[in-house]
């Protein structure tokens, strides 16, 4: 199964795995599931750790790095992604994660979040815990 994960889930997943529930961490060590992350979400942590956000204080390079260490495959942002942000109900004003529900709806990829106002878009999102 393709797996898009949250930007939540990414930071977890790297800095600290305990957080993960264990729903998300069955998902994620499943070696039959392919992991992808967005370039969206570097993007994310990249400014919000500029704007002092103390849940996303990390280094958006040593996170794409240990990403890609680690198996994940990077999903670039493209024009269809950013087209498909308009069929989006008005449910989350956040862009980042309009932009991941973008393009797992885009690419056919499940999108696992921990975030119950993504959850509202329904499929392909999947809220885990």
């Amino acid at each position: 199964m393709l797996l898009l994960l949250d930007t939540h889930l990414l930071l977890w997943a790297a800095q600290s795995p305990t957080r993960l529930g264990a729903g998300a961490l069955a998902l994620i060590t499943n070696p039959a599931n392919d992991l992808l992350f967005s370039a969206a979400s570097i993007w994310e942590v990249a400014i919000k750790t500029t704007l002092g956000r103390p849940d996303f204080e990390f280094d958006p390079n040593v996170l794409r790095r240990a990403l890609v260490e680690n198996g994940y495959r990077e999903l670039p942002v493209d024009s269809r992604h950013a087209a498909e942000v308009a069929a989006l109900p008005a449910v989350h004003r956040d862009p980042f994660d309009r932009m991941l529900v973008a393009q797992a709806r885009v690419e056919g990829c499940r999108l696992l979040t921990v975030d119950g106002k993504v959850a509202a878009y329904g499929s392909p999102v999947e809220l885990v815990g």
